[in-house]
């Protein structure tokens, strides 16, 4: 049933009662769990990958994508129920569907300008099977003005004309190991249309999904800038907690102590705090934060200085977590060279098997430079997984001397740290990411370097 433009309660009758085909293209790490959710809610979903082993995987009831409470569950009751099955065919599904969701990654190339190559590529075959009344909805973090400038023009090549079919910008704003609960309320959904029609369309539709209600823009654009901005801001924020925990170091202050006071509510009733500082770490790293400030930075022609700043702040941590590896065993009158050093976490978020831009690999990377011999331990990794990266296994610390903390697990934060020392050659502690309780163990006799 095509809703494009009918009233908000139609709209959500139609896809609740099964009446409303969506096609979600891209079975990723935010796809997979949003086609899940619509089908949840009564529609009838198509999921679209160009991996035909994830199309494969999906339609025999298993679940690609892992670390998902609730999405295995989720999906087996719904392939059940006939309202969701997987396909390659991007064409046919778009013939087939009346609302098509992209959500396929949007990264960037070798100069940091955004690839927009996935984004185009699904909407040039979503345009081939493109019919009067369908609704496309773009999901993707993208530059702003991308659904306007570059979406719509390639939508038109289906010969279809401006009012003759929907397109808004509402974009995803969930997290690893929690996108069940984002999609469903963490809280409100973001929506801006190209037109007002589509963006009362688009609010009926996430209406039906999202408990904590829908958050209408004036635009497409102004939608897909509010999603970029609030990654910048974390950006530059981090790194202006990086820079002033550096400032610490050379004040002899606990930075952890400072940016805690400095936090402190000053307000009993609204609990708001005089500063926000975030935490000092080791480095920036997925898909999200270190990507979208070059959406800024590589379109527009506005001084981004700032921000430039700050990106270049962030990227420089794991050179300065090497510094303090070095300034850690030169206490102790020990070269890199030859020391064993054990690196804690390759995943660059706590409990998220990813490390797409994880300051452990540019670490590895400096390390092997200064001829250091690497292990690496990481929960969520198997060891063959860890040789990949050039790198030793090793989940016991006999004869390292010096360990590194990159990513805060919640094992690491658990560990005994006099049974540690006892097993270590030499006791040198690098910490990215405040795990470890300092003045404990410098009492242990540990040489302590953190951020």
């Amino acid at each position: 049933m095509k809703i494009y433009g009918l009233d908000k309660s139609t709209i959500v009758d139609a896809l609740t009662s099964g009446r409303v085909t969506v096609a979600v293209y891209g079975l990723g790490k935010m796809g997979l769990p949003l086609a899940a959710v619509f089908a949840d809610k009564g529609g009838r979903v198509i999921g679209v990958d160009d991996n035909q082993k994830v199309v494969d995987e999906i339609n025999s009831g298993g679940c690609p994508v892992l670390g998902e409470p609730g999405l295995s569950d989720m999906l087996k009751k719904n392939i059940a129920a006939e309202r969701f099955w997987a396909t390659s065919e991007g064409v046919a599904a778009a013939r087939e569907a009346d609302v098509m969701v992209v959500l396929v990654p949007c990264l960037l190339n070798r100069d940091k300008s955004p690839d927009l190559a996935a984004v185009t590529k699904v909407c040039s075959d979503i345009s081939q099977g493109l019919c009067k009344g369908d609704f496309v909805i773009l999901e993707t973090t993208v530059p702003p003005r991308t659904t306007r400038d570059i979406l719509q023009p390639i939508l038109k090549q289906s010969g279809l004309r401006e009012g003759d079919f929907g397109l808004a910008f509402c974009p995803e704003r969930t997290a690893s190991g929690r996108a069940i609960r984002d999609i469903t309320g963490s809280y409100r959904k973001v929506v801006g249309g190209i037109d007002k029609q589509s963006t009362r369309t688009a609010e009926a539709i996430y209406s039906v999904i999202n408990k904590k209600g829908v958050l209408a823009v004036s635009d497409s654009t102004t939608a897909e800038t509010v999603k970029v901005f609030e990654g910048i801001y974390r950006d530059v924020n981090i790194a202006l907690a990086n820079e002033l925990a550096m400032v610490c170091k050379e004040l002899v202050v606990d930075s952890a102590e400072v940016f805690k006071v400095a936090n402190e509510p000053l307000n009993e009733e609204t609990g708001r705090p005089y500063t926000n500082l975030l935490q000092s770490g080791a480095g920036v790293g997925g898909h999200c934060i270190p990507v979208y400030p070059y959406f800024i930075i590589k379109t527009t022609d506005t001084d981004t200085a700032l921000t430039k700043t700050a990106r270049k702040k962030n990227k420089s941590m794991p050179r300065y977590m090497l510094n303090l590896i070095v300034e850690g065993l030169n206490e102790i009158e020990k070269s890199v060279e030859g020391s064993n050093v054990l690196i804690l976490g390759l995943a660059f978020r706590d409990g998220v098997k990813e490390f797409r831009n994880s300051p452990a690999i540019p670490i590895i990377r400096g390390l092997k430079k200064l001829k250091a011999s690497v292990y690496l331990y990481d929960p969520l990794f198997s060891s063959e997984e860890i040789k990949s990266f050039g790198v030793k296994p090793s989940d016991g610390f006999d004869s390292m001397d010096c360990l590194v903390i990159v990513t805060d697990h919640k094992e690491f934060k658990g560990y005994d740290w006099r049974e540690i020392g006892g097993q270590m050659r030499s006791k040198v502690i690098v910490d990215g990411r405040q795990v470890v309780p300092s003045e404990k163990v410098r009492n242990l006799g540990f040489i302590y370097k953190g951020i």
